[in-house]
């Protein structure tokens, strides 16, 4: 992508997030055009790219998510990854097809109906059995619809590249609109706990993990497609911005998951990289580095060192709290607990919220997706999970050419257990491991410089 399309797309998506600032019923018409865009572009593609543009309209539906639920332009909460089944289905049906091999995620998918029919009957009366069901299930169909068509899929790096870019940009809608929504942190500071005035009044945790994607993404571009020294400078400046929002949200499980993302895709480029690039790699190590050290220095002088403290896991005070995971620990504990109580066919889809009301009068969902699989599908469940967690593993045997792999496959696996599958993101980044990358053998890019070795 040129220079130019690339800071002019920037440019729009900021523009955006002022106008829907500005006029908040904006957000539905930006909902409404997302979906006839992509529906239009999918239907009118080429047979040969069509797979790019559902993968792309994907792509842009996962950035926009969270901010479309923050300022109300989704028509249905879970609208985002209900579209994103739609575009795979629709290009499933063009006649894109799917690899013959990818049956072991139908096999997953089968592997969530026992569930289903157990819910009927023992969610009570009181619930909505539909809406339970829905909402607890439509993450994992997501997914597994996603890696259905991804499995084995070849696709370019350019390609693949562009794919992400059309996540970044929604993302920085989002930021642009939290820093109008709350310029100054300290005016809404209360305390070390998570900060819905400094998330856009919406959930923090789903706030950061979308933030974290975006600063994720953008390091992967800073180091693998900032060819100028302007382009690092633009790159390093948005990442900071993204990061400083996600810190400043007070929920640390997407800054962490973003973290760990970063460092394993630095790794992985520096080792696969010849020894000319690793010198460029080392330059642009640096001005990452002090891009982030000198967000982290905002950060805490901004929230008056309330944000050093929360990441020490201490109090407004100073005291310690006891724990460190916020009550993740309870609900994985009491989750795990009714799987060893019905391990064969679970409690039923959403009839752990139900239980966990009944049992402690608490109203929570739950945060970790394996603990939420195993206790309302029991052996299914297992099944079903240890379909997702080693199935890539034994595809990055055979094939080592996907740069992105590990840091795409963490971000799913550290996403769900800190926040579920709230959002379609981890969803969607799961298939994206599954691709089969392509590098060309001869071009000026960046990526051309990845030394990948004829025995991968």
């Amino acid at each position: 992508m040129k220079q130019y399309s690339y800071i002019t797309l920037m440019l729009f998506h900021l523009a955006l997030g002022v106008g829907i600032f500005i006029f908040k019923p904006l957000s539905k018409v930006y909902f409404i055009a997302i979906l006839a865009i992509c529906l239009y572009s999918i239907v009118n593609a080429s047979a040969k790219k069509r797979f790019i543009y559902v993968l792309g309209s994907c792509a842009y539906v996962v950035g926009a998510e969270v901010f479309l639920r923050m300022t109300g332009g989704n028509l249905l909460y879970e609208a985002s990854k209900y579209f994103v089944i739609l575009f795979v289905l629709l290009g499933m049906s063009l006649g894109d097809g799917v690899s013959k091999k990818s049956y072991i995620y139908i096999m997953y998918i089968f592997a969530l109906i026992p569930g289903v029919i157990v819910a009927v009957y023992t969610l009570g009366f009181e619930t909505n059995i539909r809406t339970a069901i829905a909402f607890n299930l439509s993450g994992p169909v997501c997914l597994g619809i996603v890696a259905v068509y991804c499995y084995k899929r070849n696709v370019s790096i350019v390609v693949l590249q562009n794919i992400l870019l059309a996540t970044i940009l929604p993302i920085i809608t989002t930021t642009t609109y939290l820093f109008l929504y709350s310029p100054s942190i300290k005016s809404v500071l209360s305390g070390t706990g998570s900060n819905f005035a400094a998330s856009g009044g919406f959930g923090p945790n789903q706030v950061a993990t979308i933030l974290g994607l975006g600063a994720f993404l953008l390091a992967a571009r800073l180091f693998l497609q900032s060819k100028t020294l302007f382009l690092k400078v633009l790159n390093i400046s948005i990442l900071a911005l993204m990061t400083y929002r996600a810190i400043i949200t007070f929920s640390r499980g997407g800054v962490f998951v973003a973290v760990v993302a970063i460092l394993v895709f630095i790794a992985v480029f520096y080792f696969k990289a010849t020894s000319k690039t690793k010198l460029r790699i080392t330059f642009t190590l640096l001005i990452f580095g002090l891009g982030i050290m000198s967000t982290w220095f905002i950060s805490s002088f901004s929230t008056e060192g309330l944000i050093d403290k929360r990441y020490s896991n201490q109090d407004a005070l100073g005291r310690e709290k006891e724990d460190i995971t916020t009550g993740r620990t309870g609900l994985l504990a009491n989750e795990l607990n009714e799987f060893f109580e019905n391990p064969f066919l679970g409690v039923g889809v959403g009839k752990l919220k139900e239980l966990r009301f009944e049992k402690e009068g608490i109203q929570a969902a739950s945060h970790n997706e394996m603990s939420r699989i195993v206790g309302e599908h029991g052996f299914f469940g297992v099944v079903a999970f240890s379909i997702l967690l080693l199935t890539p593993l034994f595809l990055r045997f055979k094939n080592k050419k996907n740069i992105y792999f590990y840091s795409f496959y963490l971000f799913w696996f550290l996403t769900i257990n800190h926040s579920s599958m709230r959002i379609a993101a981890p969803a969607f980044i799961y298939g994206l491991c599954l691709l089969n990358i392509q590098y060309e053998k001869r071009t000026n890019q960046r990526s051309a410089s990845i030394k990948i070795h004829h025995r991968e």
